[in-house]
């Protein structure tokens, strides 16, 4: 019985969902057809406006874009796609400002993640839902997004400054002159106060003393002849030679010969 109440079960669940499929080819059968003759459409084509196709420049009425070439986009681009180079420009004023020179973008690259939209601090940048971007070689896909020619900026005159009443300047000289005039002497007093303690801190440098002349010296007393001991020795070497030396023959006299 366990097995025949499975099959009637199972064959009611099919028929269902039999029925149901077949309900919705029904719906879909009598639904009207709508088929895009595109690019016969291309006036009346209406496309998202949140369709990601190509990222542009802001640009208001006066054709002037907000990049102002900070390299946000391009430090957050993942792929490397955006590359931007920047110049010095001479302002009317004198000041010197850096500009964007050139926004270069790949669109073969871009992986449409927008981040660039969405960290950008001066809202320069938005995603165009122009999709017709198809090309026959890569190098066209990369584009200058700074395209159009730079408006130029007029000098702005400087407001003429209103003039001051004669009274109120001439106090505010006098305050000024008199400002300077206690800083200074402030100034004066701390130096000389300064230079006082310097002067009974320090104490003062012994006076060197003048060379004194030095006294002829005694003249040394001329050695004596000999001491007594080097006499004695003398003497004993005298005598010792003498002893030593011969004594002469004496002659004996001759005998006188006889006549």
């Amino acid at each position: 019985m366990g097995s025949i109440k499975e099959y009637f079960s199972e064959a009611a669940k099919g028929l269902k969902s039999l029925v149901d499929g077949m309900m919705v080819t029904g719906k879909e059968f009598v639904t009207p057809k709508i088929t895009e003759q595109y690019p016969e459409n291309r006036a009346t084509l209406q496309i998202s406006d949140r369709f990601r196709a190509e990222l542009t420049l802001i640009y208001d009425k006066e054709g002037r874009h907000k990049c102002i070439g900070c390299g946000i986009c391009q430090m957050n681009c993942p792929n490397g796609t955006i590359q931007l180079t920047t110049k010095m420009v001479d302002l009317p004023d004198g000041k010197k400002k850096r500009k964007l020179d050139k926004y270069m973008y790949d669109l073969g690259s871009c992986t449409f993640c927008m981040l660039c939209v969405t960290t950008c601090p001066q809202d320069a940048l938005e995603f165009s839902n122009d999709f017709e971007q198809a090309t026959f070689t890569r190098d066209s896909l990369v584009k200058q997004l700074n395209y159009r020619p730079e408006p130029k900026e007029e000098a702005v005159a400087a407001a003429p400054k209103p003039a001051m009443d004669p009274e109120k300047l001439a106090k505010i000289k006098e305050e000024a002159l008199a400002k300077a005039a206690k800083i200074k002497a402030e100034r004066e007093a701390a130096a000389a106060a300064a230079k006082g303690e310097e002067s009974s801190t320090t104490p003062k440098a012994p006076k060197p003393e003048e060379p004194k002349a030095e006294a002829p010296k005694p003249e040394e007393p001329k050695a004596e002849a000999s001491k007594p001991e080097e006499k004695k020795a003398e003497a004993s070497t005298q005598e010792a030679t003498k002893a030593e030396a011969p004594k002469p023959e004496e002659k004996k006299p001759e005998a006188s010969k006889p006549e």
